[in-house]
């Protein structure tokens, strides 16, 4: 068959808006038939067409470009014929079928069999031929399958939609005979009239042809320079764009009008790959699909609501967005560059990224962070940048760290209260720690734990905190000065949020819920005309209200609070609601361990009874871990709907509620086992004969002798840990490979079993398919921000916690770069010059690290009661004395009746007076029991030492931020150059221009001045002529 007999053509510009004037015609209610409907049919011929019978695989549409917008159409057909090997030629799914154009974008979509009567009514309407792949028209004898209105409708907008596209620039191209079975793809290709013109809409900086020399350091700088780069060289990524650049092109934002100063000598590359995806993505957000054939129903029905549907249709609109929601579309994701591994692979970018950034074996190795971002994006490289620097600077914080905890061990045995706790001949009897069932103990049997506690409780602890404080801020200003070269590196220094919210669409929800008011509304207005007399209107006047209804409908109006107040009130509650579960959750782990221990001190074996505290602390725990873990994913997916119900207008508004709900939750879900260890427990548990009891049954449990500062490292480093191997790294390799076999195993299932056909190699956009889709950064985010509150809320209590996160974030990158290499389609480059509203909630939990560990010292460790007694009650200025001065006595015969112990010879002889852990007055004294001077003097020495901390440290942290600038110097310098060399481009351009326009001037007079001599009088010399060579007197 020859090309002639497929019936392919093009529009020439002067028939386009011929086209598209018959497809306006093409309104609601137009008879079969008639000039609107053969008016569409002629234009849909035009766009669209089949191969013949035997290469039905691939639907080509015919591309015209629109003559008003000033570009010239694409020529020819997309497709002439195939060749032998036409999977080769097109390198399996990166090119169209001609393997000259790229596929800048794919739309993936599930088809059935075609409806019966009434698709093909419309088929004959239109004039369209049937689907590729598909079966043709139903013959007489046939059996017409059941009418599906909804595949129908979704088929007739996904038409309209393509249609859309190609008006707009796009070439498209469709593929239904895949291995997938029932998936149909469409390929889209930007040609390069509309990479330009989107490229000038989104101001995007291309670099020019003026090549520049970066100023570089002088003196002893450029030499400690230099031998830091020889020693690096080792660890630094083999990738071009990671070697230091001495020379970088001028940027400046796409013109089309100044395409003279770029160099586009190969315009194939001049738009990289992430470039032309995110242009491909700004059309189909843009484009909208208006038409919806079934969207009201059938009979009486449609009938009585016509006017509603036809305001609907006007006013209606469906991106790409609304349309992936509503299913008439799938998926929709730009292509990798190829595949990443294999022998025969042809080098690409993605390729070259698992080998020098996604591999485990160079974990040791820098990022190539200009090489992700070429390949993902600003905002996915600047996230990588982020965790890049923050996991360095966990390097000095881990060495910090461990030297603390090694000063703790080297003076464990020279700490003099847990050598006196420890001491066998002190016999310090203490008084049971649960009713009835415990007995007395000693409290020497607390010896191991009281030595391990100096670990952590001791002066240079205190040093540790402040170092952290400082170190979170000296980490923020880091950052800021990396993101401001990064933005310098990246083109992004003119970059502002104004040109992001020109493009910032609506949201689909945001819209179909002000069309819903507005029809509301609509429909209000119309009751309240029925009731009032009609007036005598002009007929002319009437019509053009009627025409202007469905554009006005809904013009100027928006969502206020009164609308949203519903689902303000909903987030309220709920997240009261989930705090409050969270509570709820803590309490029962408390009864647990109080109900626990009573059970274990009946136990008769006495290895049991001895470490009732490990044993309850552990468990406890693990029970805590697990409910966290189960807690995130339900409070990540209650946060979400939360935010859906918000409906916020734009994507970033919606992001920014997102982040803000899910943190909210997960921090409180998280930290609040560690705050009730950290400022409860111990604190409200009464005296013995007077104790605090829980509802009436459970008394409330107490502090080791040492303190509960050991327990607080426990539960920190468990929790802390579990949730970085399991949530973090199990969750993260073991979730998206099920996925992957889930999908796989489903797709095997549907697919023909037919061993030549999975034989072949399979398109890039069908491997593509079946990875998993890109979910957003906030996950990524979410846990290195919890994790950094880890590390400096409660360091205090753990100077190792840095190390643990610096091991977790070496194998944290390397496993995310996997991820996002070899499990997740390609995510669309979005532009972005810092992270977003991540940066404040790192101030936010910065300040409060300050604040918690002023607390943690003063009042979790006894690092302020030991101070105290060293200086106002220690007789001989030493340690000595210290745990008798911290202990209370109780006389045993004051038991409330049922509370003694039920054994009180346990410990071989008859116990009188008991210890515990107060400040109160004797027994002896007049005011027994009575809370004692020495309570108000520690507690005033640890309020003060609070103050004084928490201010200290702030003005250290504030004086770090103030002495750092935020943008280096050299960058600032680089900007200035940039901008006097830009201005210095334009000036000499504007000279040449001048110079030439004075030459032809000059040759103009000169031509006139023959004519002067011979003419009898002077006349006027002639106007410059007017052309396109002069517009307003310029080049």
């Amino acid at each position: 068959m020859l090309e002639g007999d497929i019936g392919l053509e093009a529009l020439t510009p002067k028939e386009a808006p011929a086209a598209e004037a018959a497809g306006a015609v093409d309104g609601e209610g137009a008879p079969p038939g008639g000039p609107g409907a053969q008016a569409a049919a002629m234009r849909v011929n035009e766009k669209y067409s089949t191969l013949p019978a035997e290469d039905r695989s691939v639907h080509i549409i015919n591309i015209c470009a629109i003559e008003d917008i000033g570009y010239l159409p694409s020529e020819g057909t997309l497709l002439n014929s195939l060749s032998v090997d036409p999977d080769a030629e097109c390198k399996y799914g990166l090119y169209f079928r001609d393997g000259k154009r790229k596929v800048d974008y794919i739309l993936v979509y599930h088809h059935k069999r075609a409806s019966g009567g009434r698709t093909l009514a419309r088929r004959a309407q239109h004039g369209d031929q049937p689907l590729p792949g598909k079966a043709g028209p139903l013959g007489a004898g046939e059996p017409e399958p059941p009418l599906d209105y909804h595949e129908d409708d979704k088929r007739f907008r996904r038409e309209e939609y393509e249609g859309n596209l190609v008006e707009a620039g796009l070439e498209l191209e469709r593929d239904e005979d895949t291995k997938i079975h029932g998936v149909g793809f469409v390929k889209i290709h930007a040609p390069w009239n509309v990479l330009c013109r989107e490229a000038e809409f989104l101001k995007l900086k291309m670099p020019t042809k003026k090549l520049y020399h970066i100023s570089e350091t002088r003196g002893l700088l450029k030499k400690i320079n230099s031998v830091l780069q020889k020693i690096t060289d080792p660890i630094q990524p083999k990738v071009a764009e990671h070697r230091p650049q001495t020379t970088k092109r001028l940027s400046y934002p796409f013109s089309r009008e100044k395409q003279h100063l770029f160099d586009l000598s190969d315009k194939d590359s001049f738009f990289d790959s992430k470039t032309r995806s995110t242009i491909v993505y700004e059309i189909l957000k843009r484009t909208t699909c208006t038409k919806a054939k079934y969207s009201m129903g059938q009979g009486e029905g449609r009938k009585k609501d016509s006017a509603l549907l036809n305001k609907r249709r006007k006013c209606d609109r469906h991106g790409i967005t609304s349309l992936l929601a509503n299913g008439v579309y799938s998926a929709a994701y730009p292509l990798h560059d190829g595949d990443y591994e294999g022998d025969n692979v042809e080098f690409n970018d993605r390729k070259l990224l698992y080998e020098e950034w996604a591999s485990y074996g160079v974990f040791y190795k820098y990022q190539p962070i200009d090489l992700v971002r070429k390949y993902f994006g600003e905002k996915i490289g600047l996230y990588f940048a982020w965790l890049g620097v923050y996991t360095q600077m966990l390097i000095p914080a881990s060495v910090v760290g461990i030297i603390v905890f090694l000063y703790g061990w080297a003076t464990v045995d020279d700490n003099i209260p847990s050598m006196e706790m420890c001491d066998q001949r002190h016999n310090i009897t203490m008084c049971p720690l649960c009713d009835k069932t415990c007995s007395y103990w000693k409290m020497s049997s607390a010896c191991a734990t009281a030595r391990a506690s100096h670990l952590f409780d001791n002066p240079a602890t205190v040093f540790f905190s402040v170092f952290m404080a400082l170190w979170a801020a000296t980490f923020m200003e880091h950052w800021k000065r990396k993101q401001m070269r990064l933005n310098y590196r990246w083109d992004l220094t003119g970059f502002e949020e104004e040109e992001e919210a020109v493009k910032d669409h609506p949201r689909a929800e945001y819209e179909a819920r002000v069309l819903e008011k507005s029809l509301r509304k609509e429909s209000k207005n119309k009751e309240k005309r029925r009731h009032l007399p009609e007036e005598p209107t002009n007929k002319w006047r009437q019509r053009v209200k009627t025409a202007m209804a469905g554009v006005k409908l809904t013009d100027k109006v928006k969502l206020t609070w009164r609308d949203r107040f519903p689902a303000y009130f909903t987030n309220l509650v709920s997240i009261v609601f989930m705090i409050a579960v969270t509570f709820a959750i803590v309490l029962g782990v408390i009864i647990y361990r109080i109900s626990t221990a009573a059970a274990l001190a009946m136990n008769s074996s006495p290895s049991v009874r001895s470490n009732i505290r490990v044993t309850v602390t552990a468990t406890a725990v693990i029970i805590n871990l697990v409910v966290i873990i189960l807690l995130d994913e339900v409070y990540g997916c209650i946060a979400r709907w939360l935010t859906k119900i918000e409906v916020p207008k734009t994507e970033k508004s919606f992001e920014e509620r997102l982040i803000f709900k899910a943190f909210l939750l997960k921090f409180v879900n998280s930290y609040t086992p560690i705050f009730y260890v950290a400022f409860f427990k111990g604190r409200f548990v009464g005296r013995p004969g007077d104790y605090v009891y829980i509802f009436r049954s459970f008394r409330m449990e107490e502090c080791a002798p040492g303190g509960c500062l050991m327990e607080l490292c426990i539960q920190l480093s468990i929790i802390m840990l579990g949730k970085q191997l399991i949530q973090n790294n199990l969750f993260e390799i073991g979730i998206p490979k099920m996925k992957k076999f889930i999908r796989y195993l489903r797709l095997k299932h549907q697919s023909p079993a037919d061993h030549d056909e999975h034989a072949k190699k399979k398109q890039r956009y069908e491997v593509d398919y079946t990875l998993e889709p890109f979910a957003g950064l906030t996950p990524e985010y979410m846990e290195m921000i919890i994790q950094f509150g880890f590390v400096t809320l409660f360091v205090a209590s753990f100077p190792l916690a840095p190390l643990f996160a610096l091991l977790n974030n070496i194998i944290e990158i390397r496993l995310d770069a996997k991820k996002f290499v070899t499990e997740l389609r390609r995510p669309v480059a979005v532009r972005a010059k810092d992270i977003g509203i991540w940066y404040n909630i790192l101030r936010g939990v910065g300040k409060l690290a300050v604040i918690i560990n002023a607390f943690v010292i003063s009042f979790t460790s006894d690092f302020i009661p030991r101070l105290v007694y060293l200086y106002m009650y220690s007789e001989n200025g030493t340690m000595h004395g210290f745990v008798n001065h911290t202990l209370s006595s109780f006389n045993v015969s004051d038991f409330q009746n049922g509370t003694a112990p039920s054994d009180p010879l346990d410990l071989g002889y008859e116990v009188q007076i008991c210890r515990y852990k107060d400040y109160r007055e004797p027994p002896w004294s007049e005011h027994k029991y009575d809370i004692s001077k020495d309570f108000w003097a520690v507690l005033a020495a640890r309020l003060a030492f609070v103050i004084v901390f928490q201010n200290l440290v702030m003005f250290m942290s504030d004086f770090v931020d103030w002495v750092i600038p935020d943008i280096p110097k050299d960058i600032s310098q680089q900007i200035h150059k940039e901008k006097v060399l830009m201005v210095e481009l334009f000036m000499r351009e504007e000279q040449g221009k001048q110079q030439l326009l004075d030459t032809w001037m000059e040759k103009d007079r000169k031509k006139a001045e023959p004519c002067n001599n011979h003419s009898p009088a002077p006349a006027a010399p002639p106007p410059p002529p007017a052309g396109p060579d002069f517009p307003g007197g310029s080049l």
